[in-house]
């Protein structure tokens, strides 16, 4: 049976062959054509395999509708962003499938504002790619142009916001695994520019994904070991369209990529005080972390745009998502590794400490995630409404899906879990959060029976 094709505010993915066709192609770009109004379009893509057949496909389609193009290459998701910013573009358009498997790919469309299209946006994009592709005569034809300096304008944002000096003269030792992905070489081009003695690991972007594509604990078993044998300070992780960041300590252990953003957080919270955003599946540390400084934390619905949109509306010092994705609007509002590897860099130099000696003074949680395949056909309401009405003693938002904070109840108290159909894959995600690995567990294990049940 054919593999479902996931349409979202996290973009339009499956799998190639499968769902990601060149009809597909077609459909998206001519659509896109009309939604920009035949403007300016970026394109980038991270180095899976079928990225380059379909960015000369997407090129074509976007020429033969008016667009002129630039293409950008290979690079992070973020830097398409920014460059779209920097051209002034109409749009843009990354094909990348992020953190899903090799076999997916996916388009991630951006506004000319360098933001993700938010959900009322993705609807009347969606109207347009039901309607039948448009093409302009000949004569009418977009221009297609390569620009290689995107990675370098990328960079100097990062460095605007960083104290170079301070940085370059603690010598960081620093391996690197990219995953084989879109951010091998930018990255090391940063780590160059802050005086850092770089070991890279999987940094060949050849699209051969040697570990699971999410930087989570489980995928970093080479990583950990790498930064032992070399005596590293740190370890950092990539996935492969180096949106996430997810870090090993200079003992060797995984941090989980939940605490990325608390660490970015307490950094740019002791400068300056301010509003932080995330969403609802994001670790309770980021709350504790902001009462420190007396800020208010605001939660949204799960999502980069959903997160960015709340940041520029409020005016957020900082946010981002608890799998490992830092938004800096000092930089620009979207999940960016670079931006959080600069920051943690920074933190580590201005404090003089070791992450782990950093990360013992956060307020620790564990947290357990895990999926359930479902059937699309099928609604959910009814399962969460009925959970929603046996909890209802307890703390909830139903803003996505269900989040539940129990207050009350004797077992899972000081604990919360998240419960949610995925926007990227066709499953459920349970997300749960205690103070301790038995606490989490069992208040996972808790919904997933209940789930499983129904």
């Amino acid at each position: 049976m054919a593999s479902a094709l996931m349409k979202s505010i996290s973009g339009i993915r499956g799998i190639v062959g499968e769902t990601v066709t060149p009809d597909l192609i077609v459909k998206v770009g001519s659509a896109f054509a009309r939604y920009t109004k035949k403007g300016k379009i970026i394109i980038g893509r991270d180095s899976r395999p079928s990225g380059e057949a379909i960015s000369d496909g997407m090129k074509s389609v976007l020429s033969l509708s008016g667009c002129s193009v630039i293409d950008i290459g290979i690079v992070p998701t973020p830097t398409v962003q920014i460059i779209v910013e920097e051209f002034k573009a109409a749009g843009g358009i990354v094909i990348s499938a992020s953190h899903n498997p090799i076999e997916w790919n996916a388009f991630k469309l951006i506004t000319s504002s360098g933001l993700f299209l938010n959900s009322k946006e993705m609807k009347k994009f969606f109207e347009l790619m039901d309607g039948n592709p448009e093409f302009v005569k000949w004569d009418r034809i977009g221009r297609i142009d390569r620009n290689n300096s995107a990675g370098e304008i990328h960079i100097n944002r990062v460095l605007e916001v960083l104290d170079r000096a301070s940085i370059r003269n603690k010598k960081f030792k620093i391996v690197l695994d990219s995953v084989n992905g879109a951010g091998s070489v930018v990255t090391q081009n940063l780590l160059h520019e802050l005086g850092c003695e770089t070991v890279p690991l999987y940094c060949d972007m050849n699209g051969e994904f040697p570990r699971g594509a999410e930087p989570l604990a489980e995928n970093l078993k080479d990583l950990a070991q790498a930064v032992i044998k070399h005596g590293a300070d740190i370890g950092f992780a990539q996935d492969p369209d180096a949106d996430r960041l997810a870090i090993v300590d200079e003992k060797g252990r995984p941090i989980g990529e939940e605490y990325t953003l608390a660490l970015v957080t307490e950094h740019m919270l002791s400068m300056e005080k301010g509003r932080v955003v995330t969403n609802l599946s994001t670790t309770r540390a980021i709350d504790d972390i902001a009462a420190r400084y007396d800020v208010q934390v605001k939660r949204t619905q799960v999502g980069e745009i959903n997160v960015a949109d709340e940041m520029k509306k409020r005016g957020a010092r900082i946010g981002g998502e608890g799998n490992g994705g830092v938004i800096s609007p000092e930089v620009h509002l979207g999940r960016d590794s670079l931006v959080g590897i600069g920051y943690i860099l920074q933190m580590m130099a201005d404090r003089d400490k070791s992450l782990s000696m950093l990360m013992s003074e956060l307020p620790q949680y564990v947290m357990k995630k895990g999926k359930i395949k479902f059937d699309k056909k099928k609604s959910l309401a009814p399962l969460l409404s009925g959970i929603q009405k046996t909890w209802k003693m307890e703390k909830i938002s139903s803003i996505d899906g269900l989040r539940i904070d129990f207050k009350k109840h004797p077992e899972f108290k000081g604990g919360w879990v998240h419960l949610r159909p995925s926007n990227t894959e066709p499953v459920f995600r349970i997300i749960s959060e205690g103070k301790d690995p038995a606490h989490a567990e069992a208040i996972y294990k808790h919904f997933e029976k209940m789930i499983i049940l129904k």
